[in-house]
């Protein structure tokens, strides 16, 4: 048959190109978007099932990872870009295709990804996940994304700072305006504090180890991970920081439990609580909070060496199993329970040193869970409350004349932290315990920059560590 005049012959169709690396980003954050799931416990699963699969190799693993955190931390200020480069609300665009799309934005915005293969990789994505006539829309979206790069983009969707400095450091930085508040008030400062604390929240953050005392050391953990690979802790004796791309899992002593993944700020508040000076005996600790478990292995390794004993209490079953597996072996005697910390199976006054690390917003952890700061809302901190204050009761309650208690939160806000702590010791809600503060700042030797006392709060630009809230009580006669 022959061709009508004035009609350009069909191009045959192509199958789209599966790109794994992708792939496998998209469907990590579908898991976040559709289940509430956290890209940290999502996405190693996803990366070892590639792995074992033979399609991927490191630098395969290290784009992903970059795609994924990348795409959630950057998510609120990306869509405020797409959003001027689309024809309708951006509520109505189905959340699987702005999955991609913020995807296709953080390799024209965030990465060194030429923006054309940036362009045709996302739009191939899309005929994979979405299907062509949606590719097509993810095209035209994308093309506009590309026609500036990122300050290019702030300059036209973030207000000028001096008219409305929150909103302003909130689209550069990445952070809810209410976040970029609650930080400013936190930190008390001037512009140069919070515009380093914000960077410092998009940082990713190292991996720390800890030695888990009697069973392991930091020169130990050093030698086995390597001279090129590792590097001793900034505070506490027991961490080594491991070099990007570092593999904890691969090293026996943590694949032995005799070290653990932890964060140098959590190891910093357990050697705190540990090292208070207390009045008369030290046989039994108790941590009320103790899930998932890493601040419970280190007190009770510590408590071991002392002939001590810990009780670690978690209310949750599934976390207080994750406790017990972080403390087996552990050579002193300890046990683990499930129980709710405010209604204690102890009974009062039974304790030397009490631990508990409440719930809270997790505010102090937003290098680590960087889609939790779109996920919080300032109502939270109402929810969380209650809650807090309870335990910390409870917990003054157990602890016997002349103990230590610890309150420990991975949140700076205000509300999470020295507020907590005034209206249970001021009675407001129960009844007032006699007690008195102990200055924290000497319990963390060498770490500077702790505030004007008793209590302590650790920051991700000060100090490197999660943004750790600690306050020190001797309950007294």
């Amino acid at each position: 048959m022959s061709q009508q005049p004035g009609r350009r012959p069909s191009k045959p169709y192509r199958r789209p190109q599966k790109d794994p690396v992708r792939i496998l980003a998209f469907e990590a954050l579908r898991a976040v978007d559709e289940r509430d799931a956290y890209a940290n416990l999502v996405l190693p699963p996803l990366l070892r099932k590639a792995r074992e699969g033979g399609d991927f190799d490191a630098r395969d693993a290290a784009l992903a990872t970059e795609l994924v955190y990348g795409s959630l931390r950057w998510q609120g200020t990306y869509d405020a870009i797409i959003a001027q480069c689309v024809d309708r609300p951006l509520r109505e665009v189905d959340p699987p295709v702005l999955d991609v799309l913020t995807l296709g934005a953080h390799q024209l915005l965030g990465t060194r990804i030429p923006s054309h293969a940036a362009v045709s990789a996302s739009v191939e994505l899309a005929r994979v996940v979405l299907g062509d006539g949606r590719a097509k829309f993810v095209n035209a979206v994308l093309r506009k994304v590309a026609a500036h790069d990122l300050d290019g983009w702030l300059e036209r969707v973030a207000p000028e700072y001096d008219k409305d400095p929150e909103d302003h450091l909130g689209l550069v930085h990445a952070h809810p305006r209410w976040i970029v508040s609650a930080l400013w008030d936190a930190l008390g400062g001037g512009r140069a504090g919070i515009e380093d604390l914000l960077e410092a929240d998009n940082e990713r953050p190292e991996v720390t180890l800890v030695a888990r005392p009697g069973r392991s050391t930091a020169e130990e953990l050093l030698t086995v991970a390597g001279e090129e690979s590792a590097l001793p802790g900034r505070w506490s004796p027991y961490a080594v920081r491991l070099a990007e791309g570092g593999e904890p899992g691969a090293l026996d002593p943590v694949r032995e439990g005799r070290a653990g993944v932890q964060d140098e700020g959590s190891q910093l508040v357990a050697l705190a609580l540990a090292n208070a000076p207390v009045e008369g005996p030290d046989r039994a600790w108790l941590d009320g909070c103790a899930g998932p478990g890493g601040k419970a292995a280190l007190l009770a390794a510590l408590a071991a060496e002392r002939g001590a004993a810990l009780l670690a209490s978690e209310k949750q079953p599934h976390r207080a199993r994750l406790v017990a597996r972080a403390l087996e072996g552990n050579p002193g005697p300890y046990a683990v329970i499930a129980a709710d910390g405010t209604r204690p199976a102890w009974r009062p006054g039974a304790f030397d040193r009490v631990l508990v690390d409440v719930p809270c917003t997790g505010l102090g952890a937003l290098r680590r869970r960087p889609e939790a700061r779109w996920r919080r809302r300032p109502e939270d901190l109402d929810g969380f409350a209650p809650l807090q204050r309870e335990l910390l009761r409870q917990a003054l309650a157990a602890v016997r004349i002349g103990g230590v208690v610890g309150y420990a939160t991975c949140s700076p806000h205000p509300a999470e932290t020295r507020a907590v702590v005034d209206d249970v010791l001021k009675g407001r809600g129960g009844e007032p315990f006699e007690t008195e503060w102990i200055d924290a700042r000497p319990l963390m030797p060498g770490v500077p920059a702790l505030g004007d006392g008793p209590d302590v709060q650790l920051w991700p630009h000060l100090h490197g560590t999660d943004a750790m809230y600690l306050a020190l009580l001797r309950r007294v006669a």
